[in-house]
């Protein structure tokens, strides 16, 4: 009787502690895109597939990092653009926003990031 009382509260705390570790993920997937960007003074782009839940980060032909972040968290993410590039200086080449939402169950959390390529959620 108490498990039954006790395993909801407990399983909602566990989808949030997923949904936080793969915002965690996709923040420095994007960081560590513009920083790259900078070190090599050439664009860096981040390309989101929302279907294998998976980031790349690419200079030039070359994809350098990769996140798996539905693998590694068990979330859904879906992505209002899926492609963000930083210019060589570090900052955002384009002239939109994007917002990526990680779900999973009731826990939702979104990362933005601004057409000049901060990062906040």
């Amino acid at each position: 009787m108490l498990t039954a009382i006790a395993m909801p509260p407990a399983a909602r705390v566990l989808d949030r502690i997923h949904v936080r570790g793969a915002v965690t993920d996709i923040e420095s997937v994007f960081s560590g895109a513009r920083h790259l960007a900078i070190t090599r003074s050439a664009q860096s782009t981040v390309d989101i597939d929302t279907t294998a839940r998976t980031l790349y980060v690419s200079i030039g032909a070359d994809t350098v990092r990769n996140r798996d972040v539905g693998a590694e968290h068990g979330v859904r993410i879906s992505a209002s653009r899926t492609r963000m590039s930083y210019s060589a200086t570090g900052v955002g080449y384009g002239a939109a926003n994007l917002s990526v939402v990680v779900r999973r169950s009731s826990a939702v959390d979104t990362v933005f990031v601004s057409r000049l390529g901060r990062v906040r959620h």
